[in-house]
């Protein structure tokens, strides 16, 4: 009978990185996990030095803690004198999930986000076209336009150039894009061994990098709900927690539709990324709960907000990192009710599926 024979595999380390490189690579992970405790992250680095040998008798732990203060990954300069990451380490680990998760994108100018439409636009395209009474003189092709004439008027005597002979360059659209992400970090999250916040962070990390390289002109709002819902800020995306909180979906989408309608892009759209049901809803000052099942009243003011969504032209992709059949329920009647996008994605593939949703969203208007 075939099959498999399994050995322990160790990966060989970069021949082109120093003993720092790969223990910072490894430190911005447990960083990103630990949610920005670096007392932490140290420890677990220290147990992990212990059992794989990562540093050497020349080079040790101690002295990588020196070497991250020097080089500003780290400071010690705040009110409490605790050791905390800098704005350079923020930065890095946002440039290290990007690289992680979109890592075979080939980068490019920024606010390429084609679409169909030609005329007007503010990126020259491929296309030529003859010249028309209003085009301006810098969409005019001068090598295109000078064969034409050559082919046209010939070789020999004075040079002709005429009108008929002018070919010009097809300006493009570049949409503009403003999307909100919605990050789940009620408690499931974190449940039964398995933890989903931190690749829901790091997708948030990657896509706010790569918005900010690559599509400038976008606009990236990161909100969380729990049994309500805020705003965060970029940076603060690797110290973010799971609570003890319920899912307040309504919550969430409130607050994604209120930051949306604040801006001005033709484009908007909201990706949410969740592990469960809507089982909160806060009525008055109060909260109205239940976590067991689906909750009719709580369904329907969600499915009402998802219509509302639909009516003003606010898709809603949603990224369920469950499987399980009630739930599956849910996000279909969602989606139906927003004529949005739903995806089951095991953790491994949810910042490739957002990413090329994104992409996707960037070639057509909404």
């Amino acid at each position: 009978m075939k099959g498999f024979r399994f050995t322990k595999y160790t990966p060989q380390k970069a021949p082109n990185k120093s003993t720092f490189d790969n223990l910072l690579e490894v430190f911005l992970q447990l960083v990103t996990m630990t949610g920005g405790d670096v007392g932490e992250a140290l420890s677990w680095l220290t147990n992990l030095d212990n059992r794989y040998g990562m540093t050497n008798p020349q080079y040790g732990i101690g002295d990588f803690i020196d070497d991250l203060k020097d080089k500003g990954y780290l400071t010690e300069e705040n009110q409490k004198g605790e050791i905390k990451i800098t704005t350079k380490s923020e930065q890095q680990i946002r440039k290290s999930a990007l690289e992680e998760i979109f890592g075979k994108l080939k980068r490019g100018k920024g606010g390429q986000h084609q679409t169909t439409h030609t005329g007007q636009g503010d990126q020259k395209g491929s296309d030529r076209r003859p010249f028309e009474f209003g085009d301006n003189l810098e969409q005019i092709a001068l090598t295109d336009s000078l064969r034409n004439a050559q082919i046209n008027h010939g070789f020999g005597g004075d040079f002709l150039l005429t009108e008929d002979d002018l070919e010009v360059t097809e300006n493009e659209y570049r949409t503009q894009t403003s999307t909100v992400l919605m990050i789940d970090i009620s408690h499931s999250m974190i449940l039964y061994g398995e933890d989903r916040i931190t690749p829901a962070k790091k997708v948030a990390m990657a896509l706010a990098e790569l918005i900010k390289s690559r599509y400038p002109k976008d606009t990236l709002d990161v909100i969380v709900f729990g049994n309500d819902a805020w705003q965060i800020e970029i940076k603060d995306l690797p110290y973010l927690q799971v609570g003890p909180y319920h899912t307040n979906t309504v919550a969430g989408l409130q607050l994604a539709m209120d930051l949306l309608r604040r801006r001005k892009n033709p484009n908007k759209q909201i990706f949410m990324i969740t592990d469960g049901k809507p089982t909160c809803l806060k009525v008055g000052i109060k909260y109205y709960k239940n976590s067991f099942g689906i909750d009719s009243k709580i369904l329907n003011e969600t499915l009402k907000l998802a219509a509302q969504c639909r009516k003003i032209k606010i898709p809603v992709t949603t990224f369920m990192i469950a499987s399980d059949p009630y739930l599956k329920e849910f996000v279909q009647e969602f989606t139906k009710a927003n004529n949005g996008n739903a995806y089951y994605s095991n953790l491994k593939g949810l910042g490739h599926l957002i990413f090329e949703d994104y992409r996707r969203n960037r070639t057509k208007r909404f």
